[in-house]
């Protein structure tokens, strides 16, 4: 008689969900991009608002694309002075939902910036395939451009 595997349950797929996006954040803040490329899928439905004045926020779709974003953070802005703190993680089947504040400091110019943020997460098949950040966009670009 065939085997079968047993169907995933809504609460293993959180489960799951909530695993992977634990991994991202750990990943995230040591800064390893090697894990990161591994943990984003091949494609990625990434949306983050555009801004031709911030330079590490820019159009990806591709996992080692996704992964760089946050070299390029890492480049552009003062280590010491970034922040990130997330008052809300909310898991419900294949997504998640990261509710927080964030700041920091641009390297060139020696402005800050800071506002809430929410990230919708997307956790299929062990990898993530939707990235939304909503950030402070005016704030960040703010600090971007030159006095």
């Amino acid at each position: 008689m065939p085997t079968t595997s047993p169907k995933p349950t809504l609460s293993s797929i959180a489960d799951t969900t909530r695993r992977i996006v634990q991994e991202f954040l750990t990943a995230r803040i040591a800064g390893d991009v090697e894990r990161l490329v591994e943990l984003f899928a091949d494609k990625v439905d990434w949306q983050l608002t555009e801004n031709p004045t911030v330079p590490w926020i820019r159009p990806r779709s591709t996992g080692p694309e996704c992964a760089a974003q946050f070299t390029e953070l890492a480049e552009h802005t003062v280590a010491k002075d970034a922040q990130a703190s997330i008052d809300t993680f909310l898991v419900d089947g294949t997504d998640a939902v990261l509710l927080g504040h964030l700041s920091g400091t641009v390297r060139t110019t020696g402005k800050s910036f800071e506002g809430p943020f929410a990230l919708r997460l997307t956790v299929e098949n062990g990898r993530i395939t939707r990235h939304h950040l909503y950030e402070n966009s005016v704030s960040i670009a703010e600090a971007c451009t030159p006095s």
